[in-house]
């Protein structure tokens, strides 16, 4: 047979996978959802039950797949790379989409046009959490340790609201403190309970609230509008004197080019996950406040808080690196 022949026969069979690929109804194969933090923190523990809802809606496993490090921009960086075909997916933070692109001298991608935003998933419950060696029940006794041991106070930070708030704090209130960043609040957690850093301002990752309640770790006050179910006991930031305009949040993304139908799909499950009572329980738990939105709503957050983190690290004069 001519060798004209065999490739007409090869490129009719290419032709024929590729319209069989294109008519099968999406999803047709598991979910990829890239996580911009390691295993065991409240990111983490809160993409795993929003992928679980997710899968039964969407009839196909979601996946998750742990991409650490560089502030989110390894993962996010990842997710550019993929196809927009709807079986990569991003469980966008703070961290990835407003520290990244802000704490970088060389960002490492536009966070507006590098990304298709699909729908919001919901707020991060932070907290100024203290090791119980630290002799302060309050933020103003805290503030006073600190000033009468300048330099002397380790703080921890899991992602980059951790490090931006904590600067924001240390610089309004004049506190030397010395600066020992982590690649999640699960690590970052490990070393607070141990003692190995006196403070921190993160989410309640896995085996954190045990420790609480035992006393080993005391919460001084939460960065959510309103007081935690969770600890009740515990003041606002607000009720505490802590002036912070930074909201922490979580979303999902696609790749750049995702098409308005996949968008509007993911985003109606995102809608049906977070309508779920055994969801909303299930993160209650890590004081995460599930909360889907339109794809325009998402786009709306994103670029309020982008603008409020490019403004605050101008104001306070945080090195990039």
């Amino acid at each position: 047979m001519c060798a004209w022949i065999h490739r007409l026969i090869a490129s009719a069979l290419l032709a024929s996978f590729a319209s069989w690929a294109a008519a099968q109804p999406y999803p047709s194969k598991p979910i990829r959802l890239i996580v911009p933090f390691p295993p065991g923190g409240t990111a983490d523990i809160t993409a795993r039950t929003v992928a679980q809802a997710l899968s039964q809606g969407l009839g196909q496993q979601v996946v998750i797949d742990n991409r650490a490090g560089a502030d989110g921009a390894i993962a996010g960086i990842a997710v550019i790379a993929a196809p927009p075909d709807g079986y990569t997916l991003f469980f966008a933070t703070t961290t990835a989409l407003n520290a990244a692109p802000t704490l970088h001298k060389k960002p490492p991608y536009d966070p507006i046009t590098a990304f298709t935003p699909i729908s919001l998933v919901g707020k991060f419950g932070f907290f100024l959490m203290v090791h119980e060696s630290v002799p302060a029940k309050t933020v103003a006794e805290l503030m006073a340790h600190i000033r009468v041991n300048p330099g002397k106070v380790n703080y921890g930070t899991g992602n980059g609201t951790s490090i931006l708030t904590t600067a924001q704090w240390a610089a309004v209130e004049k506190l030397d403190m010395v600066h020992v960043p982590y690649k999640g609040d699960a690590p970052a957690s490990v070393d607070l309970i141990a003692g190995r850093v006196q403070l921190s301002i993160g989410t309640l990752s896995a085996g954190l609230l045990p420790q609480i309640k035992e006393g080993r770790v005391r919460v001084l006050a939460t960065l959510l509008p309103n007081r935690s179910p969770l600890l009740p006991d515990v003041p606002t930031a607000a009720e505490a004197g802590l002036r912070l305009a930074i909201s922490p949040w979580g979303g999902l993304f696609g790749p750049p080019g995702l098409s308005r139908e996949l968008v509007d799909r993911i985003a109606a499950e995102m809608r049906s996950a977070a309508a779920r009572s055994d969801v909303r329980e299930g993160l209650d738990k890590i004081a995460f406040e599930v909360q889907a939105s339109t794809p325009t709503e998402m786009a709306g957050l994103l670029a309020d808080q982008l603008q409020i983190w490019q403004r605050a690290v101008q104001e306070l004069g945080i090195e990039r690196n």
